[in-house]
C-alpha cells in the first residue's frame, strides 16, 4: 500500500512539473488526468475483487453472495486486508501504466516543442526574406473573358493571366549613370539587373514559335520576365498565350475601339492600332511593373541564342553613353551574302532606328510618351526631333528574324527583304567582352579613320569582271540623294533613307560585304549631318 501511494505521489509531483512548465493547455491535459485517476480508484474502490463471476453474481466461482457478505464469511479482517492489498496492486499497475503514458506524452512534447521552434525560425526567415525584397507592384485584374467572344469596347483595366515573377526588380540606383557598376569597360550587368522582355502580339498563333525560342535560350526566369501584351481580343492566340502558364505573364490591351482617322487613312486603322498598343504595353512595363528598361519583340520575331547574352552585355554601355537611345539585335542589311560569317562578335553604332528586337531605357521612354505618334511609330522615332543626334548598336549579324509574312504591310517588305534576313547561329560571350569601344568618342575616331583610308573605287570595279583585287576594306562615295539610291540597288543594300539617314547607316556610311569584300558606301570626307530633304 505505502509502495502504492508512493507511486501515486511521484505522478502528482510529474504532473505538478509539467504544469509548471506548460501553458494553460497542459494544465487542462493533467486536470483531466487526474480527474481520470479519480474516477478509476472510486471504480476499482467499489467494485467485486477480481475473479469470474458465478451464477449468483458473486466474486468466487459458485458463490452466490453478495460482496459484503463475501467479507463476513472469509474471516473479517484478515478478508479486508487482503482485498486492500489486491486493491493496492491493481492501483500500482495502472499507475505504472499511466507513468509510461506520461513518459510517451513528454518526449513527444519535446518534439513538438522543436517543430514549433524550427516553424518560428522558418516565419522570421520568411519575413526578413520578403522587407529584402522589393514590394511588387499591384497589378489591376480583370475577369477572365469568354475565349469565344471578343473582349469589349471598353475596359477599366488589363487582364493579368499571371504577374511576373517576384524578383529583385530594379535595384539600379537613379543615378545609375554615374554608379561604378556601370563605368564604360564594363559590360556586364549587375547581377540584380532585370531585363524583361515584352512580346507584342495580336491575332497570330505563331506566337508560339517566338516564345518557344525565347523561353528555350532564357538564362534566368527572374532576370528574364517574358510579359506579353495581347491586341485584337483573337480568342485563339489567347489560348496559344495561356498555355504557358507562369512561365510567361498575358496582359490584355483593353481598348479595342476603331480610332478614328480621316478618310485618307482608313486604310491605314491597323497602324493606328499597333501604335495605340505600344503606348499601353510600354507604360505598362514601366508603369505597373516598375521595370527600369525591357527589350521589345513581335509576335513574328525568333530570336538568336545569344539573343539575353547581346542586350545583357551592352545595358551597361547603353546605360552609360548619352549619345546612345537603344540597342537593336537587327540588321537592314544583314541578308547573306552582305554579312561577314566570320565576324558574329562584330558591332556598330547606326544612326538608323532599326527596331525589331530593340532595348529601351524607362527615362527615354518618359521622353517619348507624352508626345507618342497615333500611328507610324517607328518612322516617328526616325525624325531628328525624337533622334536628338544619338544612335543605336546594330550587330553585323542578326540576333533577330521574322517569320511574320502576315500583317499590316500586307507581306510586301517581308517578300522583298525580310525573308533573307541571316540569324546568327553562333554564341557570342558578349558580357566576358571589352565594349567600351562603341563609346562614340572612342568609336568615331576609329570609324572614320578605317572609312576613309579605305581606297576609293568606282562601283564597276566591284562587279562581276571588275579588275579589283584584294578583300577590302573600299570604299564607293555617294554625293547626293539620287546617287546614293543609284549605288545602293547596284550594290544589293537597301536604297532607302528617313530624314536623310541611310539604314544601317552611320555618319552617312554604310558598311557591308559585296563579292566578300568590305565595302563602306560614303559620303564625301569632311561630312557633318544629315539632310533631311533626302526622304
Amino acid at each position: 500500500m505505502k509502495k502504492a501511494f508512493s507511486s501515486l505521489r511521484s505522478l502528482l509531483r510529474c504532473h505538478w512539473a509539467m504544469v509548471r512548465k506548460k501553458g494553460t493547455l497542459i494544465l487542462c491535459g493533467a486536470f483531466l488526468f487526474v480527474a481520470w485517476n479519480a474516477l478509476l480508484l472510486l471504480f476499482l474502490w467499489g467494485r467485486p475483487p477480481i475473479g469470474r463471476l458465478g451464477e449468483g453474481g458473486g466474486a468466487e466461482p459458485g458463490a452466490g453472495e453478495d460482496w459484503a457478505a463475501g467479507k463476513g464469511k472469509r474471516g473479517g479482517a484478515s478478508g479486508l486486508a487482503g482485498e486492500v492489498i489486491r486493491l493496492a496492486e491493481e492501483v500500482e499497475s495502472e499507475l505504472e501504466t499511466q507513468k509510461k503514458l506520461l513518459k510517451q506524452i513528454q518526449s513527444h512534447r519535446s518534439i513538438w516543442e522543436l517543430r514549433k521552434d524550427v516553424g518560428k525560425m522558418e516565419t522570421e526567415d520568411a519575413k526578413d526574406k520578403k522587407d529584402e525584397l522589393k514590394e511588387p507592384q499591384q497589378v489591376p485584374q480583370l475577369p477572365v473573358l469568354d475565349e469565344n467572344k471578343a473582349l469589349p469596347k471598353k475596359v477599366p483595366a488589363p487582364v493579368v493571366s499571371s504577374p511576373p515573377p517576384d524578383t529583385k526588380q530594379d535595384k539600379i540606383l537613379n543615378d545609375e549613370k554615374q554608379s561604378p557598376e556601370n563605368k564604360v569597360g564594363l559590360t556586364d550587368s549587375s547581377p540584380q539587373t532585370v531585363i524583361p522582355i515584352l512580346v507584342i502580339a495580336c491575332d497570330r498563333v505563331t506566337v508560339k514559335r517566338s516564345l518557344d525560342k525565347l523561353i528555350q535560350y532564357r538564362p534566368s526566369v527572374e532576370l528574364h520576365p517574358i510579359i506579353v501584351s495581347q491586341d485584337c481580343g483573337h480568342a485563339d492566340t489567347a489560348r496559344v498565350i495561356g498555355s504557358y502558364g507562369s512561365q510567361v505573364t498575358h496582359i490584355s490591351q483593353p481598348d479595342l475601339a476603331d480610332i478614328p482617322v480621316r478618310p485618307d487613312h482608313r486604310k491605314f486603322q491597323g497602324y493606328y492600332k499597333i501604335a495605340r498598343h505600344y503606348r499601353w504595353a510600354l507604360n505598362q512595363v514601366f508603369n505597373t511593373f516598375s521595370y527600369s528598361t525591357v527589350v521589345i519583340v513581335e509576335d513574328d520575331l525568333e530570336v538568336a541564342p545569344d539573343f539575353f547574352e547581346y542586350f545583357r552585355a551592352l545595358y551597361p554601355i547603353l546605360r552609360s553613353d548619352p549619345t546612345l537611345w537603344c540597342i537593336s539585335a537587327w540588321n537592314d542589311n544583314g541578308r547573306d551574302g552582305l554579312v561577314d560569317p566570320g565576324k558574329a562578335d562584330l558591332l556598330y553604332r547606326t544612326d538608323f532606328f532599326p527596331g525589331l528586337g530593340w532595348m529601351l531605357l524607362k527615362e527615354v521612354w518618359a521622353e517619348l510618351e507624352p508626345k507618342w505618334p497615333k500611328a507610324f511609330w517607328d518612322d516617328w522615332m526616325r525624325h531628328p526631333e525624337q533622334r536628338k543626334d544619338r544612335s543605336c548598336v546594330r550587330p553585323e549579324i542578326s540576333r533577330t528574324i521574322t517569320f511574320g509574312r502576315k500583317g499590316v504591310s500586307l507581306g510586301q517588305f517581308f517578300d522583298q527583304y525580310l525573308r533573307y534576313i541571316k540569324l546568327n547561329t553562333e554564341f557570342v560571350p558578349f558580357t566576358k567582352q571589352d565594349l567600351s569601344y562603341l563609346v562614340r568618342e572612342r568609336y568615331d575616331e576609329t570609324f572614320v579613320k578605317e572609312v576613309y583610308s579605305a581606297p576609293l573605287v568606282k562601283v564597276e570595279d566591284l562587279q562581276q569582271g571588275g579588275s579589283l583585287k584584294g578583300a577590302g576594306p573600299f570604299r564607293v562615295q555617294y554625293s547626293s540623294r539620287d546617287s546614293f539610291k543609284v549605288l545602293a540597288r547596284n550594290l544589293g543594300v537597301m536604297d532607302d533613307l528617313k530624314s536623310g539617314v541611310p539604314r544601317a547607316g552611320y555618319r552617312g556610311v554604310v558598311s557591308f560585304l559585296s563579292r566578300g569584300r568590305r565595302i563602306y558606301l560614303a559620303p564625301p570626307e569632311g561630312w557633318t549631318k544629315y539632310d533631311t530633304s533626302w526622304s
